[in-house]
């Protein structure tokens, strides 16, 4: 089973699909138009979102840029002609896969069983990130501290992976509010500040005494290992 998202203004459609991707075991919501399903991603991280290319509000491959920008769920689209330009820069801009209307509940439950092998096999070749002592596994999210798990909630989780993947590089907190509190379009730094304050702690320093994570000033923050253990 999966949690999927579909974006999809036709109601009837809409409540065809629903109906047939949970009678096939998946959890679904749903949304009639683009900025409410891209909020609803953005809220829910579901595993995958079928999304449709004429959209009432925004165009169907505006709705996906802006996805990719915020989270890398993987993408299904469905349109009414395998020849629309649209489609193709749909496919461009990282869409996973497509259908092509009229499609039926099998031919889809496929397509995301296809997509959803493929990612989550791409995804299960990671290692660990390993960082000094510090190890973090995205899969399991899970962070350890030389040997010793760290309590982490969700959020301080995704900070600390989001910034273990950029190990070494001085991280902005714009592109922290982006990744990991999904708000490309502004934020406060304070609420950066705080959550990299917690984490601080729980890492066993301060930003008088850091040990991971180092913050440059007037630039942004920077994990890596000790110095006495690089």
């Amino acid at each position: 089973m999966a949690h999927l998202l579909v974006i999809e203004d036709d109601e009837r459609i809409r409540t065809l699909l629903i109906r047939s991707l949970r009678e096939a075991g998946h959890a679904v919501d749903s949304a009639g138009a683009g900025l409410a399903g891209l909020q609803n991603a953005i809220d829910t991280r579901p595993d995958l979102v079928i999304l449709d290319l004429g959209l009432p509000d925004i165009d169907g491959t505006q709705v996906l840029a802006m996805l990719r920008a915020v989270i890398d769920t993987p993408v299904i689209i469905t349109t009414a002609r395998d020849d629309d330009p649209s489609l193709v820069a749909a496919l461009d801009a990282g869409a996973d896969d497509y259908v092509v209307k009229p499609y039926t509940a099998a031919q889809l439950d496929a397509r995301i069983r296809a997509v959803l092998r493929r990612t989550r096999s791409e995804r299960g070749e990671r290692e660990p990130l390993r960082i000094g002592g510090l190890s973090v596994d995205g899969r399991a999210r899970q962070a350890r501290l030389d040997g010793a798990d760290l309590d982490l909630s969700p959020r301080e989780f995704d900070l600390l992976l989001h910034l273990a993947e950029h190990a070494g590089e001085v991280v902005t907190k714009k592109e922290l509010l982006t990744h990991v509190w999904q708000q490309p379009w502004g934020g406060s730094d304070k609420t950066v500040d705080v959550h990299l304050s917690w984490l601080r702690r729980k890492l066993g320093e301060t930003a008088q005494a850091p040990r991971y994570l180092t913050t440059v000033r007037g630039v942004g923050v920077r994990l890596a290992p000790p110095a006495e253990e690089t």
